[in-house]
């Protein structure tokens, strides 16, 4: 690996670490920070929906604008505006004094957190040889992922007020790393070439073949934020009545994210041996489909019980580094970032869908709330496997050619 590539790396990975601090702060800090803003128990659960909804709504907005702009304007200028954003976002959330704030604060920090994940993989997969590139964005994923581990830490530790303050000031210490950070030679050498079009989201639509190469990816991994923003978030409400005490949403979340990063390692290392992209979304997925099913009828009786499911649960869900790898490396440097950044982020949104189909179950047909999210869970699961058998193999694929 070359002293460019690793400088890359190191930024990638600081940058995705506190990224994912902040966009799993929110649900370590839900039940603390609306009960200490006056909310009762109800309105904590509908409030919790509602902004995590609306952050994740920020992100698809963020991915498409971040993603734009870094094909057009380079990678590294969504590294730092990003950053910026979020940090900036995460600060002001800490002094929020009501729901309408934590609103509009959520969203923001939502648009900023879109832009991270997907220019460092960009980036560095842009800047390592073919048969590699899986190590770089391996590390970005399994260490960046340990920012929910900090977070959860931290705002068990810290007042809800503080833990925000301290996402926000790494953020922030982070812009001074990332001065010596290279652009992509493949982006610059493309800016040479004034009749291909850059950034252009468009493209995505104007060939049936492109557009599902890009919706299959997306559709495989809306099962990890089911898995994070229904199972493990509202790990409190679904087992509130099916465990001897009381299971700490901070706690799941510290489980699940540790399982997430082992579990990111371990299919990061099988991709490269089995030189696949492919082969660990399908084995993951489906040990995970099996144990979200487990998870939801199993008479758990412990949070202990609950815990330890959640660290299986987010080892099974920790294909993201594989499954954006590949997802990058089927898509022209000109529309590179665009896809690389948007992607995460419609998986990202997509808890909305769970979130709905966990409400629809819940409410609409009067089913309690752990049969509720084991039809969803059944729904989502479905999808992500056929998508995921629809995946194109670009392990050792060549980067340097566009979309035309």
């Amino acid at each position: 690996m070359g002293r460019r590539a690793l400088l890359a790396v190191i930024v990638a990975t600081l940058g995705y670490f506190v990224d994912v601090y902040d966009l799993i702060l929110f649900s370590v800090l839900r039940q603390k920070s609306l009960s200490d803003l006056g909310y009762g128990p109800k309105e904590i659960e509908d409030y919790g929906i509602l902004l995590i909804n609306l952050q994740m709504i920020g992100m698809l907005i963020g991915g498409l604008l971040w993603g734009i702009l870094g094909d057009k304007r380079g990678r590294l200028s969504v590294l730092f505006g990003s950053i910026i954003t979020y940090s900036v976002a995460n600060i002001l959330n800490g002094l929020v004094w009501s729901v309408y704030g934590y609103a509009v604060w959520r969203f923001i920090a939502g648009i900023g957190l879109a832009g991270e994940l997907g220019a460092g993989i960009t980036l560095v997969s842009e800047l390592m040889p073919a048969r590699s590139r899986g190590w770089g964005t391996t590390i970005i994923a399994t260490v960046g992922i340990l920012g929910a581990v900090a977070a959860s830490l931290v705002g068990d530790l810290f007042p809800w007020r503080t833990a925000y303050f301290i996402g926000g000031g790494m953020g922030i210490a982070l812009l001074f790393l990332r001065i010596g950070v290279g652009e992509s030679i493949l982006f610059r050498a493309l800016l040479e070439k004034s009749h291909v079009k850059m950034g252009d989201f468009g493209l995505i639509f104007q060939s049936r073949e492109r557009f599902w190469r890009y919706v299959w990816p997306i559709l495989s991994g809306v099962p990890i934020w089911y898995v994070v923003g229904v199972l493990v978030t509202f790990s409190p409400e679904l087992f509130a009545a099916r465990v001897d005490g009381q299971v700490q949403a901070g706690q799941s979340i510290l489980y699940a994210y540790t399982g997430l990063a082992v579990g990111d390692l371990v299919a990061g290392l099988l991709s490269q041996a089995w030189r696949s992209r492919k082969r660990p979304v399908l084995v993951w997925l489906s040990v995970g489909a099996m144990l979200s099913i487990l998870y939801n009828l199993l008479p758990l009786q412990t949070p202990q019980a609950v815990y330890a499911f959640c660290v299986g649960l987010g080892f099974f869900s920790g294909y993201w580094a594989v499954l954006l790898t590949g997802a990058a490396e089927q898509f022209g440097t000109n529309i590179r970032a665009t896809v690389a950044t948007s992607i995460p982020n419609w998986i990202r949104g997509s808890l909305v869908i769970s979130t709905l189909l966990w409400d629809g179950f819940k409410d609409g047909l009067g089913l309690s709330g752990h049969i509720a999210a084991l039809l969803a869970g059944v729904v989502v699961y479905g999808v992500a496997i056929v998508s995921a058998l629809r995946l194109r193999e670009t392990y050792g694929a060549s980067l340097d050619f566009v979309e035309t």
